[in-house]
């Protein structure tokens, strides 16, 4: 009986040992690793909401798309580091673009600058026209793509991407998918223009995939957007492309309207 109880008592020990290992996600958000801009439109992006939603762990494998100068990499970096893995599938390092090698660049001096929160980042590729691996093939549990969508449409991409996508996650891996959200029935070159997408051409640029919709959200949602202005999404915050033409108007909208989107890649039969 003692033994038996002996037993219980270590069990217990080592689960709360793991439970206390586990990154904190929001000790994570209120970390000195975030920059205090990247902190202040938490109010416009919803992380932890965000991430809840789309069932992420830091014990999981996660690929982002794109992660720019590193906004959620502050967050999900730090968060995985112990238990998980976390790819930064980036802009190709022999990419033409200006805009796009100055953030690569960016980017990779953020990782440089703290090793501590950051040196277990894999830092890979993604280019949408290609197919490029942004990951092992069935390695990862979750791919995660922010305000992305809309920068496939002009080159013809997006399905491409949405099958990179599909190759890089396990059977029974999520794909989450936030992106500005334009009107029903907005026309594809509307779309290309402005910047916002409809909801239900991304569900089927995805189920086209192969994926399967889980479940939506409105976390990010934001009704005062109109998704009507003069130099498209890029009119409002963070971008501001009207300066200060009208800026107190813009503020007071906040950033875009967007959806969020929850799918997964089936597992065989």
């Amino acid at each position: 009986m003692k033994l038996r109880n002996l037993l219980a008592v270590l069990a217990c020990s080592a689960v709360f040992a793991g439970t206390a290992q586990a990154a904190d996600l929001d000790t994570v958000l209120k970390g000195d690793q975030r920059e205090q801009a990247n902190a202040a439109r938490d109010a416009y992006r919803h992380p932890a909401q965000t991430l809840e939603f789309m069932g992420i762990r830091p014990d999981m494998t996660v690929v982002e798309i794109w992660p720019g100068g590193g906004w959620y990499t502050e967050i999900r970096a730090p968060y995985l580091r112990d238990s998980g893995t976390f790819y930064a599938a980036h802009f190709p390092a022999d990419t033409q673009s200006n805009y796009y090698r100055k953030s690569r660049k960016g980017f990779e001096a953020k990782l440089a600058g703290d090793k501590g929160e950051y040196g277990k980042v894999k830092l890979t590729e993604f280019d949408p026209a290609d197919g490029s691996e942004i990951a092992p093939a069935g390695s990862a549990d979750a791919v995660l793509t922010f305000r992305n969508v809309h920068n496939w449409l002009s080159s013809g991409n997006e399905e491409s991407a949405f099958k990179s996508f599909y190759t890089a996650l396990k059977p029974g891996g999520v794909l989450g998918v936030v992106e500005h959200r334009a009107k029903p029935g907005t026309s594809h070159e509307d779309m290309v223009k402005s910047g916002y997408v409809t909801q239900d051409y991304v569900i089927a640029l995805a189920e086209k995939a192969g994926f399967k919709l889980e479940k939506s959200s409105e976390i990010n949602a934001n009704p005062k957007d109109t998704a009507r202005y003069p130099k498209g999404v890029w009119t409002l915050p963070p971008t501001l492309a009207l300066g200060d033409e009208d800026k107190a108007k813009y503020l007071a909208i906040g950033e875009s309207d967007r959806m969020t989107l929850l799918f997964s890649k089936p597992t065989a039969q």
